[in-house]
């Protein structure tokens, strides 16, 4: 995304080549994940950018160009801005997930974002993660801070999701699987355990991790992986070794919490069936198959399952630290309920009350994906 900051880049074309020889030596870690899991890569988001950096040679500006795209815009400050929407939403009531795009979205957005707009909503994306160099450190939503503007900037703030535990593990999943990230000392800066909410470290707008979050199901964190945003070649290979631990620790976390389907009674799949939990302020929805994902650390939960013209149903779910805990559904439709007050009576319809007609609503399969944007200090 960054197109100056290329560990990421190469760190995923290391992985794909990893991924690929590791199965076919039958290693069975990777066999499983492998057939287990949608892995979707994607090496550069931002590849002008990255030309234009390259190009430097050794000249240290290349620190400096190439963060942009071809049209001197950065991409991690492109995306929609759906913050504004959940802080009001929090705070006098709306919808915790799955927010709508402004009308005009796509002409107020790069190429390169509008793309991976339409690639994201074109899946069930659980788990992503978008790769960065600046600095060390994993960082969670939410990247824009609460805090009201001073003097034209944001202050940062700790300003936690619902889900902020299971993010916060997420992250330390990745620091202290990878070679020094979770020493916190790095780059001049201190992380504890190597991780960091977004917008206590700084605040930053219309960036892709917040929007995956409240736009789609999948759960994203930032991976601020080098000081240095473009090593050298003789260098790979000890980055690599520091990261391929944590990078497959990483996509096997998309293996926890509840999954399972939601179908009607005659056993059809519904598409996009509301998943609640109580206590969390954050809904996940099922699939064009019916199947949902929801990530939860363990623990027990009392989960609900809706739809629009069918009874919700609620389920006690306890999960554990391993394997998903599968949890079906299966609604039945409501049954209109008698008017308690007098209607007159329609002579068009007989004095029956029409059911309105359902519409097929859109839906994503379940997927996995390894992004590589890239992202540093604003």
């Amino acid at each position: 995304m960054h197109g100056n900051e290329v560990l990421g880049r190469e760190l995923l074309l290391q992985l794909s080549e990893f991924l690929c020889e590791e199965f076919r030596n039958r290693n069975q870690r990777i066999v499983r994940l492998v057939e287990d899991t949608r892995i979707h890569i994607m090496p550069s988001m931002n590849p002008d950018g990255y030309e234009v950096a390259a190009a430097q040679g050794l000249n240290i500006s290349r620190d400096l160009v190439g963060r942009n795209n071809a049209n001197g815009v950065d991409l991690n400050r492109n995306f929609p801005d759906l913050n504004t929407y959940i802080y009001y939403n929090e705070k006098y009531g709306g919808p915790n997930h799955h927010l709508p795009l402004p009308d005009n979205w796509k002409s107020q957005v790069e190429p390169e974002t509008r793309a991976v707009i339409q690639w994201i909503r074109s899946f069930n994306f659980v788990l992503s993660a978008n790769l960065h160099g600046g600095a060390v450190v994993a960082n969670y939503p939410y990247d824009k801070s609460l805090e009201h503007r001073v003097r034209g900037f944001r202050r940062t703030a700790n300003t936690p999701t619902p889900d902020d535990k299971l993010f916060q593990k997420l992250a330390k999943v990745y620091s202290y699987a990878h070679g020094w990230m979770h020493q916190g000392w790095n780059c001049g800066d201190y992380f504890p355990d190597g991780i960091t909410n977004g917008a206590s470290w700084y605040s930053l707008s219309r960036g892709m991790q917040d929007f995956n979050y409240l736009y789609t199901n999948c759960f994203e964190i930032t991976l601020e992986l080098s000081c240095d945003k473009f090593p050298r070649q003789e260098e790979l290979q000890r980055e690599w070794l520091g990261n391929r631990e944590a990078l497959i620790q990483f996509l096997e976390q998309v293996h926890q919490g509840i999954k399972g389907m939601v179908v009607d009674e005659n056993c059809n799949n519904l598409a996009e069936a509301v998943i609640s939990v109580s206590g969390i302020n954050h809904d996940v929805t099922s699939g064009d198959h019916g199947d949902y994902f929801r990530l939860l650390l363990p623990g027990t939960y009392t989960v609900t399952a809706t739809a629009p013209g069918f009874d919700p149903q609620t389920a006690s779910v306890t999960v554990g630290p391993g394997e998903p805990k599968l949890v079906n559904f299966q609604l039945k439709r409501s049954v209109p309920q008698a008017a308690t007050t007098r209607r007159v009576p329609n002579p068009g319809h007989g004095g029956r009350v029409l059911p309105k007609k359902m519409q097929p609503r859109a839906a994503r399969k379940k997927e996995m994906e390894v992004r590589q944007p890239g992202r540093g200090p604003a």
